[in-house]
């Protein structure tokens, strides 16, 4: 396989950031080829990365014609009234034997045990908090304050 020359934001990626990738118009057509490549630079370590395509491309020219798209599972959040908690709570609960992260051989056997039990169990979520985990000038623009 020849080289791609595009480059993305860092070599072989040791400390598993997310990378960043701006294919050029050839690149990006040949889908598994720069998926190859992107794992040749380590994006895999991160389990996603970010692909910018090249200027000018578009998904479809238009979205007139996908109102009869099926949709054959979609899925649904159901919202139920839980009693409010507080982030020590929320702790304590994700820590417990329904919550905890699931003992895994590597990232790979963690993944496909979240895509196998995802359908069976909602997903608790801390939403619609008063304050902010991400304060001071360490959060910078991560603060979620700094979103609203």
């Amino acid at each position: 396989m020849e080289a791609m020359k595009s480059k993305a934001n860092c070599v072989q990626n040791s400390s598993c950031t997310i990378m960043i990738f701006h294919p050029t118009e050839e690149e990006f057509n040949d889908f598994d080829k720069y998926i190859a490549y992107m794992e040749s630079q380590g994006a895999h370590r991160a389990g996603l990365a970010k692909v910018i395509p090249p200027r000018g491309w578009k998904a479809r020219q238009t979205y007139d014609d996908i109102s009869d798209i099926l949709i054959a599972a979609p899925l649904q959040q159901v919202v139920s009234g839980k009693k409010a908690t507080t982030v020590g709570e929320y702790r304590q609960l994700a820590n417990s034997g329904k919550y905890q992260t699931p003992p895994h051989s590597d990232f790979e056997d963690l993944e496909r045990k979240y895509w196998k039990t995802r359908l069976y169990d909602s997903p608790i979520y801390g939403a619609d908090i008063s304050g902010s985990l991400t304060l001071g000038e360490l959060a910078g623009h991560w603060s979620c304050l700094r979103v609203l």
